[in-house]
């Protein structure tokens, strides 16, 4: 993640600060927007109120934490995940012939060690530092964070990992080591939430790939809205079931 020298100061978070409101991010006309303020901690408390808030953590190797809210915001809401007709063909002979199977929380730290393997568009290295795998290994294990695994053939073949604070969900990060086998785990995560009734997860970033499977741009100030009212609700229970691939599968979806 490469950016421009600042052009004013960020704040500076000392453990335990609480975080600036977010509408003081840094806007479309200065070198990072979205960029909120930099320093603090990964612990679990921390990034509880970070996530409750909008924010989420995204810096490099040398650089110190730096935190960010960014405007608009990437969101894919289950209800209009597009299930492209390659990949509904997949998952039906997959399932047709027993040999998929999703997985929740079963291999959480092997899901985010691969993720890190894999850098972000436009970037040449990971921004899953060895200090965010530990932070969100720690959430894990506080029952924040979750990950979805894709398993073929009884090998892992690809997933995702989140994070849920009652009835929001934040998407971090995917890998895949088989085609389509990201793309799974993604369904899997919208047929789940389409049946928790989970209106809304976070993709944090604007992608080509997610603006495919239905993604779009919310404002900041509509997203924060949401979340506010959203992490106040019970956090559904993390099993998957077979039952929910109904979701996407049923006769008559016209989803291509």
């Amino acid at each position: 993640m490469t950016q421009t020298p600042p052009t004013r100061p960020l704040p500076w978070l000392e453990p335990g600060d609480a975080f600036p409101p977010v509408e003081q991010a840094w806007g479309p006309h200065d070198p990072a927007p979205g960029l909120l303020a930099a320093g603090g901690v990964l612990d679990v408390p921390t990034l509880v109120a970070a996530y409750s808030r909008g924010i989420f953590p995204w810096y490099s190797s040398g650089q110190p934490i730096l935190w960010w809210s960014t405007d608009p915001r990437m969101v894919l809401e289950p209800a209009q995940f597009r299930l492209h007709r390659s990949l509904r063909k997949t998952l039906q002979k997959l399932l047709r012939e027993g040999r998929l199977e999703v997985r929740f929380d079963h291999d959480f730290d092997r899901v985010i060690q691969a993720c890190a393997q894999i850098p972000r568009d436009g970037q040449s290295g990971t921004w899953i530092l060895p200090a965010m795998v530990q932070a969100y290994a720690r959430l894990h294990r506080a029952g924040v964070a979750h990950s979805v695994e894709t398993w073929i053939d009884n090998e892992l073949c690809g997933g995702l990992y989140l994070v849920n604070l009652g009835a929001m969900v934040f998407g971090e990060s995917m890998f895949s080591r088989r085609s389509d086998a990201s793309k799974i785990a993604l369904a899997a995560l919208a047929a789940f939430c389409r049946a928790n009734a989970i209106p809304v997860i976070d993709c944090q970033q604007d992608t080509a790939h997610l603006a495919s499977l239905g993604g779009r741009l919310m404002p900041r100030e509509r997203f924060v809205q949401h979340l506010r009212l959203a992490v106040l609700q019970p956090a559904p229970r993390w099993e998957f079931s077979p039952v929910y691939w109904r979701e996407l599968l049923l006769p008559g979806d016209d989803s291509a």
